[in-house]
């Protein structure tokens, strides 16, 4: 892959951004499933991969939208911040020992942060420092933390270089994850755990790069529902085997 490659970001639909999104629900399930009740603690490997993807996602995103209506680009900060709301009670329920908010708050404030870059106008500067503020003071209460805040913008920063500068998010995914915890287990899980959170954001490149033929299932507004339902859905299951 070359600086000189690009990725479609026009506002015809974009089939590997949507395969990316599949891939990425794909892998929160499979991590999701940890928690049936079932002997499955391997699918922490793939699992690692969801969050990056998701702010890859975003990522590819900020891009698309760039130049699209503000009435657009407050559109999905709103569908993001009305999902969290609605999916916290089944997290909960699902998630019981769970010590931090759902994933989405923190995929809202690194929209935030990351399209403050983008767009670099004064009101969406603003809001991406008071985005940076929260992060750093709720860092213990949002899913991934600081650092969770801070990868969609670092993957903005990646997203049209050479391949190597995704090490850099691939770090920050790292640190997003309690590397010292995995580090400290030194179990083959918590190894492969790791090297799945350098190698996510690489990966879901290779999958915007290289996948721009795929035709996947458009995932439209109606796919923000999947979240919530999806832990009704794994509860059921547990219920089930129970």
């Amino acid at each position: 892959m070359h600086a000189t490659e690009t990725i479609p970001v026009g506002r015809v639909r974009d089939g590997a951004l949507d395969l990316l999104k599949w891939l990425a629900l794909l892998s929160m399930v499979l991590d999701h499933l940890r928690y049936v009740g079932l002997s499955l603690d391997g699918l922490y490997v793939p699992g690692r991969l969801a969050f990056p993807w998701f702010c890859l996602a975003i990522a590819a995103n900020v891009h698309r939208v760039r130049d699209a209506p503000v009435s657009g680009r407050w559109r999905y900060l709103g569908w993001l911040l009305l999902f969290s709301l609605i999916s916290e009670v089944p997290y909960r329920l699902f998630i019981e020992d769970a010590d931090t908010l759902n994933v989405l708050p923190t995929l809202a404030l690194g929209l935030l942060v990351a399209r403050g870059w983008q767009q670099k106008a004064l009101v969406d500067r603003g809001l991406a420092l008071i985005a940076l503020a929260i992060g750093a003071v709720f860092s213990t209460q949002l899913m991934f933390g600081f650092f969770g805040v801070l990868l969609p913008w670092v993957m903005v920063l990646v997203f049209r270089r050479r391949w190597y500068f995704s090490v850099f998010p691939g770090l920050l995914c790292v640190a997003a994850n309690q590397w010292q915890i995995l580090l400290d287990s030194g179990t083959p899980v918590a190894r492969m755990g790791l090297s799945a959170c350098l190698l996510a954001p690489l990966l879901g490149l290779v999958v915007l790069r290289h996948a721009q033929h795929a035709s996947p299932p458009a995932m439209r507004r109606w796919a923000y529902a999947l979240y919530p339902v999806h832990f009704l859905l794994l509860l059921l299951v547990r219920q089930i085997i129970a």
